[in-house]
């Protein structure tokens, strides 16, 4: 069980040359150990001994033996089916010995035939060769191992036996690098050691271990730094920032970065090299009993690269899940059930048949994509002088194709700076030092869209250096940025610019001089509310650190433009406070006892318990309810005092009408079971005393002046 540190996070990539293996059970029958043998031997045997960068010989020496192997259990497992010669029990303890043997070898062979790791097997070939040579001797010991019964189920069975063990017992000691092999690695060795020294190396021994790998294309050179790029982030992920093989990895990496950005003049379609190779045989096979379908994951219906499990049991990509749960969503997509907890569990079971059915098929598994993220802070300082001077040169060709190359040659080279400054610091600061940003800056008006494009992806990942920001702000880059952020060509263009300007912001001088610029704020908040989902969260995360600069709020304040000089203000609602509100009750009790002591409101007057119903505010006598306001009397007769003090704009309020059974009269009655809509007569206007309000919850009351 992992550490609770570990859990949930994806499971870890297996080193380059390391062999580990599964024993298996002791309660195993000898039909599937049998079954699972002849798979492991022929993927091993499956393996193209003549396309593989190192270790040709050796290697050929291997997958004939295996093939010898797989001849052998076939034998053994066709005489074994029947009743007349099945296998003894003590046969399963040698099969199991030659499981692990056959388990080791499948993945070295694998290891050595792996696209992209072709340089780093060639380094490393004295390493390979001495793990073939003991794996060769442990099969040798493992067939020897195997009881008189198992060889003798048949005669052929017994002749291929003795032929596999004599095989490998002679091929052990004679497993050795090819003489090519080690003139490549002495080439690899001689441009390493100018790279220290701060010399051009020569080209032709360059491209003279290009060849001897295969990777004498762009993409292919391509495809062997990415590998490294990713060995190099997983052991500083792991914490290996002590280990020896780093500085090796950091020359050879420099030394491929050099060459794809020297030696090739184009960029080639790897699709197209793809397609025109020619067929070779897969490299494993995949069992038959293999349901593609099943591998994809419930949410995207695709095949899953990073199998996860929630805790109702169901798999699903770790990517759509996570999306899923950060949406809100605590329930299983398939079964509905809630989930009880959020964490995700790795399948490792179910990314290796994953990974088995890809390599049957001839694909790489690709990591995942957000993998690495911490660990590039790691990569501030270049782990040996090789790396440092591999990387200066680099960059200097390339700001020299940025500076005076032709379009076709400052495209490259702006794709190049891209790629270059992705996941390494180190990178960055010599991408800096070399003067790229204000030539990057100047791509920015290029018609070409995708030189556009790239140039403002450089500088999103320049501008996360400190020298690169203080090298864009001092070259006057910032009008640039923000008009990108508008004129752009494309859409991922104008969402890399936002980014750039929130990566300026964190700095204080930076951001109060982004908002002395009139269109920067106006940009944001159009992006903000009509782009794309990325754009419109780059801009708002931009807009958020320029309102973090109080020096740009005292300016706004002062009269300048400022940060948020282009965002809509929003008119506040006053509400009144708590105390208010009770002292408001407080005055209107009070006001309505001294009204019923002065006699205003009589004891059988039919409105006495109006300002408690209704709650109107009478404040020092200068207001008065028009409780009781009546209409234009009829017959000519008065309405009673309210209908009096009323005045001429008593016909404005309308009043319910109804008979009053007492005195006869027909009188304007508020309060009743369908209470009228009153309104403030015309002739009330103007403010009734200093603290005087409108009561916001009755706005059918009329208030008029005495």
């Amino acid at each position: 069980m992992p550490p609770p540190g570990e859990r949930g996070q994806p499971p870890r990539r297996r080193r380059m040359l390391a062999l580990p293996a599964v024993c298996p059970c002791e309660d195993i029958a000898p039909a599937p150990l049998l079954a699972s043998l002849l798979s492991l031997a022929a993927d091993a045997a499956g393996v193209q001994a003549g396309a593989l960068p190192a270790l040709r010989g050796a290697a050929r020496e291997a997958v004939r033996i295996a093939g010898l192997l797989h001849a052998f259990l076939d034998a053994v497992r066709g005489a074994a089916s029947g009743d007349a010669h099945p296998l003894p029990d003590e046969a399963v303890l040698g099969l199991s010995e030659l499981h692990v043997a056959l388990q080791k070898l499948r993945l070295l062979l694998a290891d050595c035939a792996r696209k992209g790791a072709r340089l780093w097997v060639l380094m490393n070939a004295e390493a390979a060769a001495s793990e073939l040579r003991v794996v060769m001797g442990s099969v040798a010991t493992a067939v020897d191992a195997l009881p008189d019964g198992a060889a003798a189920a048949s005669a052929e069975a017994r002749e291929l036996a003795g032929l596999a063990s004599a095989h490998a017992w002679r091929a052990a000691p004679r497993l050795r690098p090819d003489p090519e092999d080690a003139r490549a690695a002495r080439g690899v060795r001689s441009v390493l050691a100018r790279f220290a020294g701060g010399a051009t190396p020569d080209a032709e021994d360059a491209q003279h271990v290009l060849d001897r790998v295969g990777a004498a294309t762009w993409s292919g050179c391509a495809e062997e730094a990415a590998f490294l790029e990713a060995e190099l982030l997983e052991r500083l992920e792991t914490g290996g920032e002590d280990d020896n093989d780093l500085v090796l990895i950091g020359g050879l990496l420099a030394f491929l970065v050099y060459c794809r950005v020297v030696l090739f003049d184009r960029i080639d379609d790897p699709s197209k090299a793809v397609a025109t190779a020619p067929a070779t045989r897969p490299p494993a096979r995949c069992a038959a009993w293999i349901n593609p379908e099943a591998l994809q994951c419930p949410i995207t219906l695709e095949l899953m690269t990073d199998p996860v499990t929630v805790a109702t049991g169901q798999t699903y990509d770790r990517a759509p899940i996570k999306k899923w749960i950060k949406s809100g969503c605590r329930t299983c997509p398939v079964t509905g059930e809630r989930l009880r907890s959020a964490e995700l569990v790795p399948n490792v079971a179910a990314r290796g048949i994953i990974e088995q059915l890809l390599l049957s098929r001839g694909i790489p598994l690709q990591e995942p994509s957000g993998k690495h993220r911490f660990a590039v802070d790691k990569t501030a300082t270049p782990f040996g002088a090789a790396a440092a001077g591999g990387v200066r040169l680099a960059a200097a060709f390339l700001v020299a194709r940025l500076s005076r190359g032709t379009p076709e040659q400052q495209k490259k080279a702006s794709y190049e700076a891209r790629k270059l400054s992705k996941r390494n610091v180190f990178y960055r600061a010599c991408l800096v030092e070399a003067g790229a940003v204000p030539w990057l800056l100047h791509l920015l008006s290029s018609g070409d869209a995708s030189v556009q494009d790239n140039a403002v992806a450089g500088l999103l990942n320049l501008s996360k250096h400190p020298a690169g920001r203080r090298a864009l702000v001092e070259s006057g880059g910032l009008g640039l940025i923000v008009d990108a952020v508008s004129v752009a060509a494309r859409v991922e263009a104008r969402q890399n610019a936002a980014a750039v300007l929130f990566y300026l912001s964190s700095n204080p001088e930076y951001c109060e001089e982004i908002s002395r610029i009139p269109e920067a704020i106006p940009t944001l908040v159009h992006l903000a509310r009509g782009g794309a989902y990325r754009g419109r969260k780059n801009a708002l995360v931009s807009l958020y650190g320029l309102l973090q600069c109080a020096d740009a709020h005292g300016r706004r304040r002062g009269g300048a433009r400022g940060p948020a000089a282009g965002l809509p203000r929003r008119r506040r609602r006053r509400r009144p406070r708590p105390g208010r509100r009770r002292a408001a009750r407080e005055d209107r009790g009070a006001a309505g006892r001294r009204a019923r002591r002065r006699g205003e409101l009589g004891a059988g007057d039919p409105a006495r318990g109006l300002p408690r119903r209704v709650g109107v505010a009478v404040r020092q006598g200068a207001l008065r309810v028009a409780a009781g306001v009546a209409g234009p009397a009829r017959r000519g007769q008065g309405a009673g005092a309210a209908g009096q003090a009323a005045g001429p704009d008593a016909g404005a309020v309308r009043a319910h009408r109804r008979r009053d059974p007492a005195g006869g009269q027909e009188g304007a009655l508020a309060g009743e079971r369908d209470p009228p809509a009153l309104r403030a007569a015309p002739g009330a206007g103007g403010r009734a005393g200093a603290g005087a309000r409108r009561p916001p919850r009755h706005p059918r009351i009329a208030v008029l002046r005495t």
